[in-house]
């Protein structure tokens, strides 16, 4: 084991896109763009459907948790990505990168399970519409949203306290501008059987049962509306879910590539690693708002009232 291996004094190596470090002041620009994307649209979301009373209902109460997700995903690589790229401040703790670790990966779990969440709701909106109020009540839907919290966050404390046992006696350069738990175990010297088995649990509970539930909900919103008899009837229910299973496509299809180039691409090119993973994590918070504002008529509304507002002179905004 290499010395200062211990907890206080072991330091990781982040790094940014292999073979192009000489642009890496330059790559930075489009990062920072995203992040202002990102920050920008999410907030958009939570603000509109905060200000206006039409949008307080369990649809948009589900997008605001997206939403919330969202920001935190994005703020839980603030702290490195820039700074790798612009500065070339490459090292990182170990306290703090089990701290951005579980923060990225908690934030991850915690956007399948809310993606689950919506799911449930259209479910219940188009094969129950007369019991949908009475069913996600404001309370519930806040049990929810305290059970997606508690769900992710307890599940992932183990994998922390696996990692703490863990002595690192390898190379401390990780494949990332961030920290990852499959990126630091690789560098483990010593038995990682316990770490590996409880992360494959996690895949098995969060990563392939949320999707397998979310799509037995949408088998049954279609055989739901294949039974109406009104074609227009038929459309009208599918665009209710149009925004949301975009959303699902756009989270779990990086995921699955992700996973994929992991396990299966040990001889793939580096840099095929990094755009997988930089595609997984930043993607899905800029696309997201973009998706809802566009196909959900209620947000766009209301986006565009909250831009006429903020143009308008103060006091000459009237709330609708």
């Amino acid at each position: 084991m290499l010395p200062g291996n211990s907890s206080d004094s072991l330091a990781f190596l982040l790094v940014g896109i292999p073979g192009l470090a000489h642009l890496h002041r330059w790559v930075v620009i489009p990062f920072c763009l995203t992040y202002l994307v990102a920050m920008l649209g999410n907030c958009t979301i939570l603000l509109v459907i905060r200000t206006y009373q039409r949008l307080h209902e369990p649809m948009y109460y589900f997008l605001s948790m997206l939403a919330m997700t969202d920001l935190g995903l994005t703020l839980s690589t603030l702290p490195t990505v820039p700074r790798v790229f612009w500065f070339s401040a490459m090292e990182i703790s170990f306290p703090l990168c089990l701290i951005q670790m579980f923060c990225i990966h908690a934030f991850s779990f915690m956007e399948s399970s809310v993606l689950l969440a919506m799911a449930f709701d259209r479910y219940v909106a188009i094969c129950y519409p007369l019991r949908y109020s009475s069913i996600l009540t404001p309370s519930r839907i806040a049990k929810v949203g305290l059970g997606i919290v508690c769900r992710c966050t307890v599940t992932l404390f183990p994998l922390i306290c696996l990692l703490t046992r863990v002595s690192f006696c390898r190379s401390h350069v990780l494949s990332h501008s961030y920290c990852l738990h499959p990126d630091m175990i690789r560098l483990a010297c010593t038995t990682t059987t316990l770490n590996s088995l409880y992360g494959l649990t996690l895949v098995l509970l969060i990563v392939m049962l949320d999707p397998m539930l979310i799509t037995v909900s949408y088998i049954m919103i279609i055989r739901t509306v294949l039974g109406i008899a009104s074609k227009k009837a038929q459309a009208k229910a599918l665009s209710t879910c149009i925004s949301h299973f975009s959303a699902v496509l756009i989270f779990y299809v990086p995921m699955v590539g992700l996973s994929i180039i992991h396990r299966y691409g040990k001889d793939a090119a580096p840099i095929s690693h990094v755009l997988m993973a930089n595609i997984y994590l930043f993607v899905p918070p800029v696309l997201n708002p973009v998706i809802y504002s566009m196909q959900t008529k209620h947000i766009r509304h209301g986006v565009v009232r909250l831009l006429c507002q903020g143009l308008a002179w103060p006091g000459h905004g009237q709330q609708p």
